[in-house]
């Protein structure tokens, strides 16, 4: 079985078909080697954040230089691997979610930015959830001004074409 065939069955197994993928022109990423990551944060229950060191450089520069300006950024997501996603997806549907409403807030297996080992969820010490209502942060208006310029883009601002919710806290390093 090739990896092609492989993971249409495990989208299949899910509930996801090919046009769902197509109609909303999801791009397929590879998964960054796990070899390569380095760890950038450690929550309170030991679960470790990684990102490729390219990415982690970056965010460590950005974040030191919003704490510089008075902002506390803290991670609360980054490397996902597929087999982690098809984990978080399977969750919700046990939990009776239908798999069209999971696909606005969770990508695909094989289909996130966080598989990259560049993407990044942002949070703050005043705001650690992962909500639209994060857009409404000074920590946010500073991520708007202040990102690029360390690599970051804004992956699924309001009203993007992917299909998913406003993401004010996803960020990808060096456009994912």
């Amino acid at each position: 079985m090739t990896a092609q065939q492989l993971q249409q069955d495990v989208l299949n197994h899910l509930g996801i078909n090919r046009e769902m993928l197509t109609a909303r022109g999801l791009t397929l990423y590879a998964e960054a080697d796990p070899s390569l990551l380095v760890t950038i944060a450690i929550n309170d229950e030991g679960r470790e954040y990684q990102l490729l060191p390219e990415a982690a450089a970056a965010w460590h520069a950005m974040q030191a230089a919003a704490l510089r300006g008075g902002y506390q950024l803290i991670v609360q997501s980054a490397y996902r691997s597929v087999t982690r996603q098809i984990a978080l997806i399977q969750h919700k549907l046990n939990d009776g979610f239908n798999i069209n409403d999971i696909l606005t807030s969770i990508a695909p297996p094989g289909y996130s930015e966080h598989h990259t080992g560049r993407a990044i969820d942002i949070a703050s010490l005043l705001h650690p959830t992962l909500d639209e209502s994060f857009a409404t942060t000074a920590e946010f208006v500073w991520l708007t001004e202040h990102a690029h310029a360390f690599g970051f883009t804004l992956s699924y601002p309001l009203g993007n074409t992917s299909g998913y919710v406003f993401e004010p806290w996803h960020w990808c390093w060096n456009e994912c």
